[in-house]
């Protein structure tokens, strides 16, 4: 179990670095992945296992690709 702990916390760390990157709130980037802002924090503090659509929504957010949005994350 702590390796997945481990990769959901490195996600949530990457998706909350491309959000500050970017200038935005959590609300802001809600807004922009048709995602709830209280989802997006439990993202981004590694709590929640991301579905499949909820992250491309998130990469379509930013504007990159599903590779580019997990890169540097093992």
């Amino acid at each position: 179990m702590a390796g997945e702990e481990k990769f959901l916390q490195a996600l949530g760390q990457r998706i909350c670095t491309l959000r500050k990157r970017k200038g935005w709130s959590q609300e802001q980037l809600a807004d922009r992945s048709g995602l709830h802002r209280t989802y997006i924090s439990s993202v981004e503090q590694g709590k929640r296992n991301l579905a499949a659509l909820n992250l491309r929504g998130l990469a379509r957010a930013f504007g990159v690709s599903l590779s580019k949005l997990f890169a540097g994350i093992d």
